[in-house]
């Protein structure tokens, strides 16, 4: 089969791109109404201050807020940049994702795994709290996608590819809830959100036991690094809360854009192989 010219290539490249940034608008509807427990689809979507409904030709995703100048068109209030910013972000992500993986069976699954931790990520930024619907949702769907699509652990049958989702699961699950016993048993507080416990054993489900252990180092030093950065900078606290939600979804994310390399060419250099 001949390889696709670079018009093809750079034209699929395009088309993804809008699609994130399609979803990525999307996902700006659900991280402001889900947390209100309101309805993604309807009503329409509407500017928070004057009430009127947003035509089509200002809801293109990016562009519109950089025609519009990040303001209402009827009463010029400001649009904050983090509209821009969720529909850039997602497309990026499906961008690399489809240019590590391509046309492969994983790459509509990691896709959709991006939608979730975006989503997720925000939620926790703005509330405090993970959605059962991205959590125990990853934790119904990880072992389903699991068996549809085996090379989503690296399996060619769907029953070694079950078994790792279903262990990977269980590892996510049950290693940060040791982690916020201890931590409550110590601290005399919650340690640990449940909202974490579930994204993590979700992740698991999708990704396996291997990424769970990723996942729980590389999101501990970055949360460490930016925890400590915020109290050097005088804004945080050693009492201080810090979601750690998003440091879980962007470990999740490095893993699955070449993290499993990473770590396995680490575990060699450890083991002297």
């Amino acid at each position: 089969m001949n390889e696709p010219s670079a018009f093809m290539q750079m034209y699929a490249n395009v088309m993804v791109f809008f699609l994130g940034a399609c979803w990525g608008s999307f996902l700006n509807v659900c991280i402001y109404r889900i947390p209100e427990e309101l309805s993604v689809v309807k009503p329409r979507s509407r500017c928070p201050v004057c009430l009127k409904m947003i035509a089509w030709y200002d809801n293109i995703p990016m562009l519109s807020w950089l025609l519009l100048r990040g303001r209402c068109r009827a009463c010029k209030t400001g649009i904050s940049p983090r509209y821009f910013l969720v529909e850039l972000l997602t497309a990026v992500l499906f961008l690399l994702v489809w240019l590590r993986y391509g046309f492969a069976a994983v790459t509509p699954i990691y896709w959709l795994m991006v939608f979730g931790l975006v989503l997720a990520t925000f939620i926790d930024f703005d509330h405090f709290i993970i959605p059962d619907r991205v959590s125990i949702g990853g934790m119904l769907l990880g072992p389903v996608l699991s068996v549809l699509a085996p090379s989503l652990h690296g399996e060619e049958a769907w029953w070694p590819a079950l078994l790792a989702s279903l262990i990977g699961l269980a590892a996510g699950y049950g290693s940060l809830r040791v982690v916020g016993i201890v931590g409550t048993w110590l601290f005399k507080k919650d340690a640990m959100g449940l909202g974490d416990v579930k994204l993590l054993g979700a992740l698991g489900a999708f990704l396996g036991w291997q990424a769970v252990i990723f996942v729980i180092l590389v999101s501990s030093l970055l949360g460490s690094v930016v925890g400590i950065g915020l109290i050097v900078s005088g804004r945080g606290q050693w009492s201080g809360r810090i979601p750690y939600g998003p440091y879980i979804a962007l470990a999740a994310v490095i893993w699955a854009l070449g993290g499993d390399a990473w770590w396995a060419w680490y575990a060699a250099w450890v083991t002297g192989q």
